[in-house]
């Protein structure tokens, strides 16, 4: 009779592997609350660190105590990593903060959950990253794949923390990825195929400079071998100039021009390696920035997927909540959330998408970036600009100093209620209201998807 012996699994070995040592954990999010859970349930003992109090956490922190857990909270909550063994960091925080520098160079090593997932994942990846359309093309790559009977995981910046998901993964699934600068910063792995939808000033109150930026942006395909895929933007200097620097195949994108073996727009029809994939009457979403990124998933999918499925994808698709979502109609007008545009550039885009000039409502948490884009734009695309946020001042300014401003109405609003109320009683039917920042919303909400929502509800409880 034959004994099978127990195969042990990744997570399990990579888990079983870090017992006995000390492990630090920065960070208690939504992608790190997992990876708590799963250490713990491997008998490995945890030092939660994270800026947060205690009262901040609703009783979480009482609860993984009594599981053996020790909590460094507050100000000082790097403070406490001397000896650690293993550093996992939240992506939102530098690698070379003076704490774990130290630690580092006393023998820690620092790594993260997506790190870890990407040594373990034992399917094929895609990973898109870039300054804009990140979420809007993950989602279309994840979509496509699914249609096409592909079984599909998504994550990092969207969709659920897959380390602890990584024993349901098969060889034959796939996983698409969205990574951020943050993410990318320290990573020593890139996936089989790589996209960059393009890269401009982005996050620079994070980054040192733009250098540091565009090279954490490099790292998506930097661990690259010769069987594998990057897809770049023609149209953007710095993705174009990537090319060069890729040890695998470089298919690229374009809007503007012909690209040999690439995607590209000839007339209204996308093409891709020579065959006519879609037409723009095709696609439902709105913009020419949704153009760009539903060229930089054909291109990423080539090989994967069948033209008559990014067809049918592509006329049922709505958009990715956040992302110039439709809330509501009432009385004429149409109200849009773009809450995920917290770069004057993503605000531009958004503009760009009607044909109507809008009532704007921007505002949010500097950034480092310039404005001076922006302005030029709202006064092409705007009708009444509403400013709430951190960011009024330089928006304003980056409006009024364009050579075409002609004394556009400008309004302050204190908070969103206050915006929204505004918007209400100087719109009329036939109106588009947009929030669309150009900022981040870390001056006043956890996150994007937190000021979208807090935005939705307004807009939903105006009455008819």
């Amino acid at each position: 009779m034959e004994v099978r012996i127990p195969v042990e699994s990744a997570l399990k070995g990579y888990f079983n592997s870090l017992k006995g040592k000390k492990v630090a954990v920065i960070g208690l999010g939504v992608s790190n609350r997992p990876l708590v859970e799963g250490l713990l349930d491997a008998g490995v003992k945890v030092l939660v660190c994270d800026k947060r109090r205690r009262e901040d956490f609703d009783g979480l922190i009482e609860s993984l105590e009594r599981r053996g857990v020790t909590a460094a909270l507050g100000l000082d909550y790097l403070d406490h990593l001397e000896g650690a063994d293993v550093i996992f960091r939240t992506p939102g925080l530098r690698p070379d903060v003076p704490q774990i520098e130290r630690a580092v160079a006393a023998g820690a090593k620092l790594t993260s959950e997506m790190e870890a997932f990407l040594d373990l994942c034992p399917c094929r990846m895609i990973a898109v990253t870039g300054s804009d359309g990140k979420t809007t093309t993950t989602t279309i790559i994840a979509g496509l794949l699914k249609a096409a009977g592909y079984r599909t995981f998504v994550g990092g910046n969207i969709g659920h923390p897959l380390l602890c998901q990584v024993d349901d993964i098969r060889p034959d699934d796939m996983v698409v990825l969205e990574l951020s600068s943050f993410q990318l910063m320290t990573v020593r792995q890139s996936p089989s195929i790589a996209v960059i939808t393009n890269l401009a000033p982005n996050h620079l109150d994070v980054h040192k400079d733009m250098d540091e930026y565009v090279n954490a942006k490099r790292n998506i395909f930097a661990y690259q071998d010769s069987g594998d895929r990057l897809v770049l933007n023609a149209d953007n200097e710095i993705t174009a100039g990537f090319a060069a620097q890729s040890r695998g195949t470089v298919t690229l994108f374009s809007r503007k021009k012909v690209v040999e073996g690439g995607v590209y727009l000839r007339d209204k029809t996308v093409i891709c390696a020579g065959r006519p994939v879609l037409t723009t009457d095709d696609i439902l979403l709105p913009g020419l920035h949704n153009l760009e990124n539903y060229m930089a998933a054909i291109a990423a999918v080539d090989g994967l997927v069948p033209n008559e499925v990014i067809r049918e994808y592509a006329r049922t698709f709505g958009g990715v909540a956040h992302r110039i979502e439709l809330v509501r109609e009432r009385r004429g007008v149409r109200w849009y959330n773009d809450s995920i545009a917290s770069s004057p550039s993503r605000t531009i885009a958004g503009l760009r998408s009607f044909l109507e000039k809008v009532i704007l409502i921007a505002g949010g948490k500097d950034k480092g970036i310039s404005y001076a884009p922006l302005g030029p734009v709202v006064n092409d695309h705007v009708k009444l600009l509403i400013l709430c946020g951190a960011t009024e001042q330089v928006i304003r300014e980056a409006v009024q100093t364009a050579d075409n401003y002609r004394d556009l109405e400008i309004l302050t609003a204190a908070d969103y209620p206050e915006a929204v109320c505004l918007a209400d009683q100087r719109s009329g039917e036939g109106d588009v209201v947009i929030l669309s920042p150009a900022s981040t919303s870390f001056d006043r909400f956890r996150n994007f998807e937190e000021r979208g929502r807090v935005f939705k509800d307004l807009v939903t409880a105006l009455p008819e």
